[in-house]
């Protein structure tokens, strides 16, 4: 009994490795259970037995993919509570570019490849895996714009590091998995050195909330004295 316990659950991880890969590549509508079964050495009934069909091995193999990102790469990219809260910036930057540029990140290309397609599946899911890492991040821009700051202002702060983390590495990927072309095109950024670009979007990141921290100060200054 232990034994088929056991070879159940290499069969459904087998299944959602397949899954993601598959639909990475292919998204939702192009990928078929009979081409992730062959991928995974099992049989239809399987897969039918610990996902009950297409839609929820969809969704678990997004969660799948999400969850092994995430113990590859922690969101604080190895920086702990008690560094500078401007390390830890630095950590969820450099945890976010390292996931981008990884090739077996298979979350991303589901993702975007359900935003250029939606089939409206994923959205529950998505938002629950990834609300803890965004509080947590929103956290450190409240902390570096200062006392009681406009929330507003902390999602802005947020969206323009996302932005900067995931707009020229996400165009990379996408172009790598598109091209047929055995010559490479120039990369808008030089991708072997990550470091470079992590360091930037800290340094650019800082510089933009420490203004928007000043610029507040001196509206909240103003109302003040009027």
């Amino acid at each position: 009994m232990r034994k088929q316990r056991i070879d159940g659950q290499e069969t459904r991880r087998n299944l959602l490795a397949a899954a993601s890969e598959i639909f990475a590549q292919k998204g939702f509508r192009d990928a078929t259970i009979a081409e992730i079964c062959r991928q995974a050495k099992a049989n239809v009934a399987a897969a039918n037995y610990h996902f009950g069909g297409k839609d929820a091995l969809y969704v678990e193999s997004w969660r799948f993919a999400f969850e092994k990102s995430l113990r590859t790469y922690p969101p604080n990219g190895g920086v702990d509570g008690g560094a500078s809260i401007e390390e830890q910036l630095r950590g969820r930057i450099l945890a976010i570019m390292r996931r981008v540029i990884d090739p077996q990140s298979y979350e991303l290309d589901i993702f975007y490849n359900e935003m250029a397609n939606s089939t409206g599946l994923l959205t529950g899911t998505v938002q629950q895996s990834i609300e803890p890492i965004f509080r947590s991040f929103a956290a450190i821009v409240r902390e570096l714009l200062g006392n009681q700051p406009d929330e507003q202002q902390v999602r802005l702060c947020l969206m323009s590091i996302h932005a900067q983390c995931f707009g020229p590495l996400m165009r990379e990927r996408r172009r790598k998995i598109a091209s047929t072309d055995p010559l490479p095109a120039s990369a808008e950024w030089n991708l072997d050195d990550l470091e470079t670009l992590v360091d930037h979007v800290t340094r650019f990141s800082l510089a933009g909330i420490r203004e928007i921290r000043k610029w507040m100060e001196s509206a909240a200054s103003a109302e003040q004295d009027t």
